[in-house]
């Protein structure tokens, strides 16, 4: 199978079987996605949801972050991973979305990662979701997943996977085609035991043939 039929296989299997995936974090707004996806970095989805809701009811507004003390934004995200560098992050964000955006989430990459915790990929996520630019968001899921799967060869770093998919995966897909990979990798093709009994995919897998021995 070449390269060009396993993205064609495996595309027209997620986009019949997932049309609308999208992120598990809960938001409302550009903002609370923002700091939900800072939050996220090495940590579950699931825990995020839990500790945003009694954050975001704290601070409703990027002023509302920007004044208050790192130690009390500690107090609300301690049960996530790396919480005193987080909560570091979302104050410097919140001053600097005010003093240099008015306020407003950056849609373009150059202005997105100059913001404290807010890296490529990051940055790629909100490009993708808020503003459905053609962003392709590399997490460790989306790393793994498009190698075994064979959509990579030999990327070492996540720009490599992000260039590799970016110029074989349509366009248009690419803001679906992001969630289509994470959420493979969070409950299907695992890390440590993936449910290839599970998976829809396993005929156009590169990895597959050599999982099952």
């Amino acid at each position: 199978m070449t390269k060009k039929e396993r993205y064609k296989n495996i595309i027209d299997y997620f986009a019949r079987t997932s049309p609308t995936a999208e992120t598990e974090l809960e938001y409302t707004n550009p903002y609370e996605l923002l700091v939900a996806v800072i939050l996220s970095a090495q940590c579950t989805d699931k825990r995020v949801n839990i500790l945003t809701v009694d954050l975001f009811k704290r601070f409703k507004s990027p002023e509302l972050l920007a004044d208050a003390d790192v130690e009390e934004i500690f107090e609300y995200i301690k049960s996530c991973s790396y919480p005193n560098n987080k909560a570091k992050h979302l104050s410097g964000m919140a001053k600097m979305l005010l003093a240099d955006f008015d306020g407003k989430i950056p849609d373009n990459m150059k202005d997105l990662i100059k913001l404290p915790g807010v890296g490529r990929k990051t940055a790629n996520v909100i490009l993708s979701v808020v503003y459905n630019q053609p962003a392709m968001a590399v997490d460790t899921h989306v790393f793994r997943v498009s190698a075994r799967l064979g959509l990579t060869t030999n990327a070492k770093t996540p720009l490599d996977t992000e260039t590799e998919l970016m110029k074989n995966i349509p366009l248009e897909l690419i803001p679906v085609a992001h969630h289509w990979l994470i959420l493979h990798g969070r409950y299907i093709c695992m890390a440590r035991k993936p449910k290839c009994e599970k998976c829809g995919i396993t005929e156009f897998c590169k990895a597959y043939p050599k999982i099952i021995r």
